[in-house]
This record gives C-alpha cells, structure tokens and sequence, in this order.
C-alpha cells in the first residue's frame, strides 16, 4: 500500500502533502492500472464524487483535471504509439469518389 493515498477532507496526499493525487501516487497508479484504463477511471471518478463533495468551492473543471483527466492523457497517447494507418488504395478510392 502507498504511503502517498488522500487525507480527507482537504485532499492532500498523505505521503508528502501536496493535493492529492499527487506525481508519486498518479505513477502509482498508472502502473497499477496499466493494462486497464477504464477501470482507472472509474476508480478515480468516485474519488472525484466524493472530492466535490468535500470541497464545494472548488471549480468543476479543475477536479475533473485533478482526479480524472490526467489519465485521459495517457490513454490517448498510448493510442497513438499503437495506432495503425490503412492501407493506401483504400483511402485513394475514397478520395477519387468524393
């Protein structure tokens, strides 16, 4: 278990007090969750509930940022190392088409 998990209500990562979660946790858990990205999500969504509850001050955008939208980047990059190009005189016969 990480030192680095949330001190409730004020969302600070225990393990070395900045807002949680902080680098240490999110490389945490990118490694944890590696091989399953939805369910990161997830996991950090109720995280985010719980967080605008605890803190109704703070901006919609930047918890959706803080807790969920880092991982959004991951993914998408991860996507693009593996993304594929069709083969070309598929896309040719579609562009003499239009």
């Amino acid at each position: 278990m990480s030192t680095h998990g949330p001190v409730l209500p004020i969302w600070s990562c225990g393990g070395c007090d900045l807002p949680w979660p902080c680098l240490t946790r999110k490389r945490e858990l990118r490694a944890e969750y590696a091989d399953a990205p939805v369910s990161l999500a997830l996991y950090l969504g109720s995280y985010l509930v719980q967080a605008a509850e605890d803190m109704p001050w703070a901006p919609a955008g930047a918890l959706h940022h803080r807790f969920i939208g880092w991982t959004r980047q991951t993914t998408a990059a991860q996507q693009r190392s593996t993304a594929t190009v069709p083969a070309g005189p598929y896309r040719n016969e579609r562009q003499q088409a239009g």
